[in-house]
């Protein structure tokens, strides 16, 4: 099972500060195609910005974009795991908190940012793996 270290190795980490506007947050998650990127002040996690925040605190609630601020829309009950943990790990406390993203911290630094999807994949590439040595063992013992 691949621990977090290996699956966010040499990944770029997409991030927007807390006093950009919505729209701009929006554009940049657009340009990068990332449903979420956590939010940064200086160097410090303060929250994580996300599609669903977007439905959730502006556009249902009528906000504007042009001038709404990230700090004022961003979700700020943030589970976080650490690099060591393992994808099964972080795929439970995903499931258990109903988030789709966590960020990867050590200590107080943000060293990745993790989606379900790449925990999907990381599943489905060790299913694969798993199933393509099952049938290499039936085929030399047949």
């Amino acid at each position: 099972m691949a621990s977090i270290r290996e699956l966010i190795n040499n990944r770029t980490i997409y991030y927007v500060q807390p006093g950009q506007t919505v729209f701009e947050a929006a554009a940049y998650m657009v340009d990068c195609n990332v449903g979420a990127v956590p939010v940064l002040e200086d160097t410090r996690l303060v929250g994580v910005f996300s599609e669903r925040d977007i439905m959730r605190r502006v556009v249902t609630e009528g906000r504007n974009p042009l001038t709404t601020r990230i700090a004022d829309v961003m979700s700020t009950d943030l589970r976080t795991v650490e690099p060591g943990a393992s994808s099964e790990e972080a795929m439970c406390l995903m499931q258990s908190h109903g988030v789709r993203h966590l960020p990867v911290c050590e200590g107080r630094i943000l060293v990745g940012f993790l989606s379900l999807r790449d925990l999907l994949r990381c599943h489905l590439d060790e299913k694969s793996g798993e199933a393509e040595m099952m049938r290499a063992y039936i085929q030399t013992s047949s």
